[in-house]
């Protein structure tokens, strides 16, 4: 077979694989956003049978024949830089799929898609235990897949590597360290000047529809082709990209806290204008993905945040705000939002964070994750451990299950590893949005004016195009112009809570 002939038939075996894994997204999708409670036990046993048989075209013969023939041709330099990076995915992929029985992989699908259910059930019952079981089954589950696919260092490196390939706990841990005393260090200034208070205005009731519109205003405003995506809601916020043309997002609304449901739409927005962006020459292959969920975070972090809470966003978008709840919510100002959007104080809960307390909460997470995984730390340990690393890390106590060890969806879908990346995204954001303003000097100017556009096309050209044809490393540098820095996040979150708090 012609080197042609082998890329074509590749290319065919890829997208085939593709229109399997967009039928179990649809099915996910349906499950966490209104499935019918009595159908989730036979939708889990549908979905372990679809993602049967993505296994098995993922792990075919085969698709180890055209990856030893591509893989050849890759390293003589016979392939496109496009083709080399497909094969280069594709084949780590694969190293890491064909090491795990198919019968594992089938009960590792099956009890996550149970294991979700059950934490919707639990959380509501605010009782840990309902879902403890499932979770000792998946962390055994995911220790069995690290002596599979054999590590370096610390055993969680192979977990990250599915989510940030490449980084190791050696290299994050210092990172993390800095940027936690830094964080702390800023914080305790705060604490000393004064908290200050939320406006009460801003969390009486606003009728669902009312925000659900407004949301939807917001998403337009950043860009989000509605003709390619749409909103629903779910009991934790997520995006899906179902195809390169169905890219939904989801959020979760407070009838008492009208920013919230805001926050979490925009959130998601970001993910999804990342996914909307991607080269469409990377349709039906892996390399129409984001380049890692750290780099995929930065954007819906750089959305929410750096663009959505900053107040020449809210010079733009205050007017159509009032416009819509000033009534209900006693006219509150634009000085009154901005603050509110902003205000720094320890929280319960991670998706309700703050910016500068946010990673506070990853870093709990990350730390009883490697526990668990390094034989520091039983499933049935993480309430008492969540308690107590929330008493160190933020002085708070968090009064029951559902508002603590119970609050992610995460550990119940098997995504151990998944953690670190939101702290990753909030280092890569602040650098990106360092490089966007060394070469957007009207940046600040375009976003008072809600013109988005040239922030968007800056990002599309220098992240969202190349989906994951780049390592994030690689796609750091060629963006930003250097390695990741901690700098940026530290001097950004300096600067903007100096000028909020008048320290």
């Amino acid at each position: 077979m012609t080197l042609a002939k082998t890329l074509q038939a590749f290319r065919d075996l890829l997208k085939k694989t593709d229109h399997f894994m967009e039928a179990r997204r649809l099915m996910e999708w349906d499950l966490r956003t209104g499935a019918p409670r009595q159908g989730h036990a036979l939708r889990a046993e549908a979905m372990g049978t679809v993602a049967d048989e993505i296994f098995r075209l993922q792990t075919s013969p085969e698709l180890a024949a055209m990856l030893a023939e591509l893989g050849s041709a890759r390293a003589s330099g016979e392939l496109s830089a496009a083709d080399a990076a497909l094969v280069r995915v594709v084949q780590d992929d694969y190293d890491r799929d064909v090491k795990i029985p198919s019968a594992k992989f089938h009960e590792y699908v099956v009890l996550a898609a149970q294991a979700q259910s059950v934490w919707v059930d639990a959380k509501k019952a605010s009782n840990f235990s309902l879902l403890r079981p499932y979770l000792e089954r998946l962390v055994a589950l995911k220790k069995e897949f690290i002596y599979y696919w054999g590590w370096h260092g610390h055993r969680y490196n192979a977990l990250m590597h599915a989510y940030e390939p490449g980084l190791t706990v050696a290299e994050l841990d210092p990172v993390f360290a800095s940027l936690r005393d830094e964080t702390v260090q800023l914080l305790q200034r705060i604490v000393e000047k004064g908290f200050g208070t939320y406006p009460e205005t801003l969390k009486r009731p606003v009728p669902v529809p009312l925000q659900h519109e407004f949301g939807l205003a917001m998403l337009r405003k950043i860009g989000y082709d509605f003709q390619s995506g749409r909103v629903d809601e779910t009991a934790h916020p997520f995006e899906t990209t179902i195809n390169r043309f169905d890219v939904r997002v989801t959020t979760k609304y407070v009838e008492d806290d009208v920013l919230n449901a805001l926050y979490s739409t925009l959130h998601e927005g970001g993910h999804a204008l990342y996914e909307q962006n991607i080269s469409t020459d990377f349709v039906n292959t892996p390399l129409s993905q984001g380049a890692s969920m750290g780099i995929h975070e930065s954007q819906s972090r750089f959305v929410e945040n750096m663009l959505g809470r900053s107040r020449e966003f809210w010079e733009a978008a205050f007017p159509e705000f009032h416009s819509a709840f000033a009534d209900l919510l006693d006219h509150p100002t634009l000085e009154d939002v901005y603050r509110a959007a902003n205000h720094v104080k320890p929280s319960l809960i991670r998706i309700d964070a703050d910016e500068l307390t946010y990673n506070l909460h990853i870093m709990i997470r990350y730390e009883l994750e490697k526990g668990l995984f390094d034989g520091q730390h039983e499933v049935g340990d993480l309430p008492r451990l969540w308690t107590e690393k929330m008493q160190d890390y933020l002085g708070i106590t968090p009064p029951d299950d559902a508002h603590g060890v119970l609050q992610d969806v995460h550990w119940s879908a098997g995504d151990f590893g998944y953690f670190p990346t939101y702290a990753l995204g909030n280092l890569y954001a602040a650098q990106f949005r360092h490089a966007l303003l060394r070469d957007l000097p009207d940046y600040h100017d375009c976003v008072r004016a809600g013109e988005i556009a040239p922030i968007r096309e800056w990002l599309t050209e220098h992240i969202h195009r190349h989906g994951r044809m780049l390592m994030p490393t690689e796609l750091v540098e060629q963006a930003s112009g250097e390695p990741l820095d901690s700098k940026y996040l530290v001097a950004y979150l300096t600067e903007k809570m100096t000028e909020i708090y008048e320290l």
